[in-house]
């Protein structure tokens, strides 16, 4: 899953290069591309297919050239993961109707790669001999409230693999710290398998309206009216995540724990939280950086020639790029896409 336009890692990701076509961590290689070199190590390239917005189709074939082009998906607008997951359901079940699906964000962390691909072969094994839904659960190391939890089933032989009991979409804070003491939640990593029959029938009892709009349209997929056909249908479809229109609903989810060093990446603070710091606690990506008496601070600035002094500055997000600055409390990131929104009001689509 590849559409995310990247708001909140604004203003270094841009609506028309959002942070999944990014080098964030400055790897040599995308996050996308990271996501991709992952897969490719479980599965041929023809069995990788990326749903994104139409406008990155050319940018998905550009980064990932060894993804059949038929294997790239153009969303026509944003609908959120259920329709997204739906569209791939179908292209994918008219190649194979017996698959074992693995559903990802293109745009997350995982540090411990040979850890993740033992964990996605576990996945496999367990989800291919079961009529379940299986998602990945992270331990918790702080009470974050940018993430979903997922409250687990007590299980007398602490297996890895537990049945769900219930989730919970971003938590205020007080709830969050609720949950990570009591050692009953994880966090939703948005990693899913299923057998594709599994999560189909699934979306037929939950989503049936969704479910309906690309049924009926089925003989249209794979012709040269695909495009018109789901132009019509995500018209149509709801915007609903598959976690809140499906996950929640069923009975047949399990959890896998992992601990393969995962982040969402969702947030400036969550790139603050992995990154090397000084000995002040700052983590600064800059050439020509004086700090005096600044503490605990994320400073991403661009440019080589540029001087930047911040003095007395403590807990803060400073982002400058050519074009805008970004300058906020940590403790407020999670304000930024609407303060985005609202810079777009005042100064036009241009900031974006």
């Amino acid at each position: 899953m590849a559409g995310g336009i990247g708001s909140r890692f604004w203003p270094v990701s841009r609506s028309n290069m959002p942070k999944q076509f990014l080098d964030i961590l400055g790897t040599g290689r995308t996050l996308i591309q990271q996501t991709y070199d992952r897969f490719s190590q479980l599965m041929p390239d023809e069995n990788i297919f990326v749903v994104t917005n139409e406008e990155y189709r050319e940018l998905v074939h550009l980064q990932l050239p060894n993804i059949p082009n038929g294997n790239i998906l153009g969303e026509p607008m944003r609908r959120n993961t259920a329709p997204c997951i739906m569209y791939a359901n179908i292209k994918i079940g008219l190649q194979d109707p017996n698959a074992n699906i693995v559903v990802t964000p293109a745009d997350h962390l995982i540090s411990n790669v040979e850890g993740f691909i033992s964990d996605v072969k576990e996945g496999l094994r367990f989800i291919s001999s079961s009529k379940s839904l299986l998602t990945f659960g992270i331990t918790p190391d702080r009470p974050a409230t940018g993430y979903g939890y997922i409250q687990i089933t007590k299980d007398k032989e602490n297996s890895a693999l537990v049945p769900v009991k219930t989730f919970t979409e971003k938590p205020h804070l007080e709830l969050a710290k609720f949950f990570v003491n009591s050692g009953d939640f994880l966090w939703n990593s948005g990693i899913f398998l299923w057998k594709l029959s599994v999560i189909d029938a699934a979306m037929k009892e939950f989503l049936p309206e969704m479910y309906n709009l690309f049924m009926e349209n089925l003989d249209a997929f794979n012709t040269k009216n695909e495009a018109v056909v789901v132009n019509r249908i995500y018209s149509d479809a709801k915007n609903i995540s598959i976690d809140f229109g499906v996950m929640e609903k069923a009975q047949n989810v399990f959890v896998l724990r992992t601990d393969f060093g995962w982040s969402d990446l969702g947030t400036w603070n969550s790139l603050y939280t992995i990154q090397e710091k000084d000995e002040d606690n700052n983590v600064a990506v800059a050439n020509k950086l004086l700090l005096n008496h600044s503490f605990g601070n994320y400073i991403n600035i661009s440019g080589k020639d540029k001087v930047v002094i911040l003095k007395d500055l403590e807990d803060y997000i400073v982002v400058d790029t050519d074009s805008a600055m970004l300058i906020c409390k940590r403790e407020n990131e999670q304000q930024i896409a609407d303060l985005l929104n609202e810079a777009k009001l005042k100064f036009g689509d241009g900031i974006k």
